[in-house]
């Protein structure tokens, strides 16, 4: 019979995120997969580390951090031979993913390519977005207020439409697009309503309004959202 494959969401960095069944599937593993950069450096370990045991074996997906989306492709087309070849032996093998395997997680791309051929379990995590607003202290939405989630990635008229239409916004990916972000935001007059927030829940995370943000890694966040105004 062929094992289970496991998209184990672990939270946006601290390993206290990380739920239960996500650390008992991760502590009884025998085979673990993760995303790593070409260097073999890779967040998904460095937060499950603590919960790996020894003399497991471990599948590294070297993604290629670049805009081609092509290199990326074949290296998930690798690792899903590669997880693919231990289903097929038997073993369970536990995909670890940061945040929430199915909300901009790596872990969607196997899913495309395995879920069809093998049981499929998916175990979800604590997201960027909730972890930030937790930090900021910024609910972000209640009774029938709409919450939008947006790539930073997105041209500037595309994001300026649909902050347009937004009650409370979520946008990711920020990085090296803050510079265009901050001019989208600040031509619509949201600035004052704008939060900073940046490699939530790390030990060197910050958060801070938008104005003073001059820089962003890529695991970072602009949250606009009625602030400190009560929810009616």
């Amino acid at each position: 019979m062929s094992g289970t494959l496991y998209g184990v969401g672990l939270g946006p960095g601290d390993p206290g995120l990380i739920t239960l069944k996500a650390a008992r599937l991760i502590g009884g593993a025998a085979v673990i997969a993760y995303p790593a950069l070409e260097d073999g450096d890779s967040l998904a370990r460095a937060i499950a580390a603590d919960l790996i045991s020894d003399g497991v074996r471990e599948i590294a997906l070297h993604i290629p951090f670049v805009v081609d989306r092509e290199p990326a492709q074949v290296a998930y087309d690798r690792g899903a031979d590669e997880i693919a070849a231990a289903l097929q032996m038997g073993d369970d093998v536990v995909m670890l993913c940061e945040g929430d395997p199915l909300f901009y997680g790596s872990f969607m791309y196997v899913h495309a390519r395995l879920s069809g051929r093998f049981d499929v379990q998916v175990v979800p995590g604590v997201t960027s977005v909730t972890a930030c607003a937790a930090l900021a202290g910024l609910p972000l939405a209640a009774r029938n207020e709409v919450l939008t989630v947006l790539p930073g990635t997105l041209p500037d008229d595309a994001l300026r439409s649909r902050l347009e239409a937004a009650q409370s916004a979520a946008i990711m990916k920020v990085g090296r697009h803050l510079g265009r972000i901050k001019a989208v935001i600040e031509a619509l007059g949201l600035m004052e309503r704008a939060v900073y927030v940046e490699r939530a829940s790390l030990p060197n995370q910050r958060v801070m309004p938008l104005g003073e943000a001059t820089d962003a890694p890529y695991f970072s966040m602009i949250l606009l959202t009625r602030g400190n105004d009560p929810w009616l």
